[in-house]
């Protein structure tokens, strides 16, 4: 009796073990609920529970392979356009748990991502870099650990590889930051030129920096503005990190900016006329209205405002977490229309700028 009452315990030892590891792998599953790097740096991928759904059979082998190889998910990759400049393509790519750690390998030269880039542009990480792990901190931060592959750049590249890595990664909910570990140790300062990245890289140490003349580093802030840049056939839009002088309208300095245009002897268009100003900026419920003088329309017979300087202005002002879309006001015009010569209605939100692209 007393040695059947001995095995009753055991087997249900056994059984309430198997329960509590089970809730330990299910927390694994969310951006929100990564792992924290312990002192040596654990190497868990980084997932999205939602990315792939559960197979309706309950079985988690060979169907959800099956599945995730079947079905692609659109994910926006920093790469490097022909002049040298970082700039986001989107990409339809293999549905993956691990997204964030899938973005990071299209990042590689010579990787997934080789046939499909578009023409004049390239990866930005080094061949043969390989992610070991990716583990967030849960305060914004991912660690990401890669292998020494990672160290064989030119001192020039080492900003533009930064910049990639961070603006690819924080597209991923939850994640304001990177922290960089190189096979498992961490970094303070990158390993060619020297930046120092102790306190990780953000957003806001910006991407392609221009300070244009004139400007006091000191009095002014860092904001990022989109021009249109053109490769052969293939129009697209850069984002530049600029300054604006502190303690004027944020809004109409942004867009002034915009007007101000591009470096001189940049590879960078202008989209906008030489006469066109910025008249006042106005905030409500999520939709900023710019109104501008009749010089932002071009053409004589219909004046129109064209699709890059609508585009620019969109991207740049949406750059703003409180604005989700812009409306365009023409002083002394009852409507503008586009260059098809269909009226601008409705205020224009970023999701609008991509399916008008599909279209």
């Amino acid at each position: 009796m007393k040695k059947l009452k001995t095995i009753i315990i055991a087997l249900l030892s056994i059984i309430s073990v198997g329960m509590l590891s089970g809730c330990f792998f299910e927390g694994e599953q969310t951006l929100e609920k990564m792992d924290v790097p312990e002192e040596n740096m654990e190497t868990t991928g980084v997932t999205e529970s939602d990315e792939m759904p559960d197979s309706e059979d309950g079985e988690d082998g060979e169907s959800e392979v099956e599945e995730e190889s079947s079905q692609t998910v659109e994910r926006e990759l920093y790469l490097m356009d022909a002049n040298g400049m970082i700039v986001p393509q989107s990409f339809e790519l293999p549905a993956s748990k691990e997204v964030a750690t899938q973005a990071l390998e299209y990042l590689v030269k010579d990787g997934p991502v080789t046939n499909l880039l578009p023409d004049g542009f390239q990866a930005v990480l080094p061949a043969g870099t390989e992610i070991l792990g990716l583990n967030s901190t849960g305060d914004g931060t991912l660690v990401v650990d890669v292998s020494e592959e990672f160290r064989d750049y030119e001192p020039q590249e080492e900003e533009k590889i930064l910049q990639a890595m961070t603006y690819t990664l924080t597209q991923f909910e939850g994640v304001e930051r990177i922290k960089l570990w190189i096979n498992g140790h961490e970094q303070t300062v990158m390993p060619v030129d020297g930046t120092p990245i102790h306190k990780g890289v953000s957003r806001a140490d910006g991407i392609n920096h221009y300070v244009g003349d004139n400007i006091d580093v000191l009095d002014s802030e860092a904001v990022t503005v989109y021009f249109p840049s053109q490769h052969d056939e293939n129009t697209y839009h850069v984002p530049v990190t600029t300054r604006i002088k502190k303690g004027e309208d944020l809004y109409s300095s942004v867009v002034q900016a915009l007007l101000d245009g591009p470096a001189i002897g940049s590879a960078l268009l202008q989209p906008f006329n030489d006469q066109a100003e910025v008249l006042k900026t106005e905030l409500n419920n999520g939709v900023l209205s710019v109104s501008f003088n009749e010089a932002l329309l071009t053409g004589e017979d219909q004046p129109s405002l064209s699709d890059h300087a609508l585009s620019s202005l969109v991207m740049s002002l949406t750059d703003f977490q409180e604005v989700e879309a812009v409306e365009v006001q023409v002083d002394g015009a009852d409507q503008v229309v586009n260059e098809w010569g269909q009226p601008i209605t409705e205020p224009v939100s970023r999701s609008d700028l991509q399916q008008a692209e599909e279209l």
